[in-house]
């Protein structure tokens, strides 16, 4: 079974930028579509961000389109997720996540731990 492992969250202030990382291992990362999830305290697990097999589609939430970019290295078995203009709201654990279709826009199959994004005032 594959294995997702984010990296990168932490501590930000408002307006700030942070990058997170995803490596893969135990699978056959290059044929999935990868996607970030999101859950705040109290809240549902909610949608982020989605990239296609082959990185030519990708798929964001309208809470965070024009701020979040989602990019893959297959080389590396690296899955990113770029985030800038930091708001309080998206202080959140950010999952990782594989989808086997490699569509990147339904469901997903393989969750990474989560890595914990706070955002500052």
């Amino acid at each position: 079974q594959v294995q997702l492992v984010e990296s990168g969250g932490g501590l930000v202030q408002i307006g700030n930028s942070l990058r997170l990382s995803c490596a893969a291992t135990g699978g056959p990362f290059s044929s999935y579509a990868l996607g970030w999830f999101r859950q705040a305290p109290g809240k549902e697990r909610e949608f982020v961000a989605g990239i296609s097999w082959n990185g030519g589609n990708t798929y964001y939430a309208a809470s965070v389109k024009g701020r979040f970019t989602i990019s893959r290295d297959n080389a590396k078995n690296t899955v990113y997720l770029q985030m800038n203009s930091l708001k309080s709201e998206d202080t959140a654990i950010y999952y990782c996540a594989g989808d086997i279709t490699g569509y990147g826009n339904g469901e997903y199959d393989y969750w990474g731990q989560g890595t914990q994004v706070t955002v500052s005032s």
